[in-house]
C-alpha cells in the first residue's frame, strides 16, 4: 500500500485531522498532483487559520504554479498566523520565502 492510500484509510477515521491532510497534500506535491495539493492546503487554511505549517507549504506550491502573487499573499497571511501563535521560528520561514519570491 503506498501512502497517498495509506493516509487516505486514516483520514476515513478523522477526516478533519489536521495533519493527515496536511501530510497527504505533501503526498500529492510529490507525485505532482499539484491542484489535489492546492485544495487540500487551502480546504486546511480556510477552516483553520492557525494551521501555522500549511502556509510556506502552500506558498512554495504556488510559486511553483507560476502564481507567486498568490503566494505572497499566502505567505502574508501566515506572518499574521504565526505572529499570532507567538511561532518566531515559523515567522521567520515565511518572512524569508515572501522575501525570496520573484514576481
Amino acid at each position: 500500500m503506498d501512502r497517498i492510500e495509506r493516509i487516505h484509510q486514516l483520514l476515513e477515521k478523522t477526516p478533519k485531522d489536521n495533519f493527515l491532510r496536511h501530510a497527504l497534500a505533501l503526498e500529492y506535491m510529490k507525485v505532482g498532483r499539484e491542484q489535489e495539493a492546492r485544495g487540500l492546503f487551502e480546504n486546511i487554511l480556510s477552516e483553520f487559520p492557525d494551521y501555522v505549517g500549511s502556509y510556506y507549504h502552500l506558498g512554495k506550491l504556488l510559486e511553483r504554479m507560476g502564481q507567486p502573487a498568490l503566494a505572497l499573499e499566502w505567505y502574508t497571511k501566515g506572518m499574521a498566523a504565526a505572529r499570532l501563535a507567538g511561532d518566531k521560528h515559523a515567522y521567520g520561514e515565511l518572512q524569508a520565502a515572501y522575501e525570496d519570491v520573484d514576481e
